[in-house]
């Protein structure tokens, strides 16, 4: 079976534990962006964290997608996220 690594480019971020230390706009967001579960986030929100306004944006832009339509079921906007990820090769 063949395996292929992939490199994910280095972007620097805020460390998770520093998120709430500064206060501000990054502390607010801390709550909506932090797993429950691990207490930590996402490399895919954590990229904006020096950016708290291009968080919130990224924040809004999903939440609008996920609420877009009453034809499709969250669930159902989740799947055809994912299988877009899978063609754009994206593994995150």
């Amino acid at each position: 079976m063949l395996c292929e690594t992939h490199l994910m480019a280095w972007i620097r971020t805020v460390p998770d534990g520093d998120w709430e230390d500064g206060g501000g706009s990054l502390a607010d967001l801390y709550a909506e962006v932090v797993d429950p579960v691990h207490g930590r986030v996402d490399h895919i929100m954590a990229v904006h964290s020096l950016n708290p306004r291009g968080l919130s944006a990224h924040l809004g832009l999903y939440a609008s997608a996920m609420a877009g339509t009453a034809t499709l079921r969250k669930v159902e906007r989740e799947l055809i996220a994912l299988v877009v990820s899978l063609e754009n090769d994206c593994h995150y």
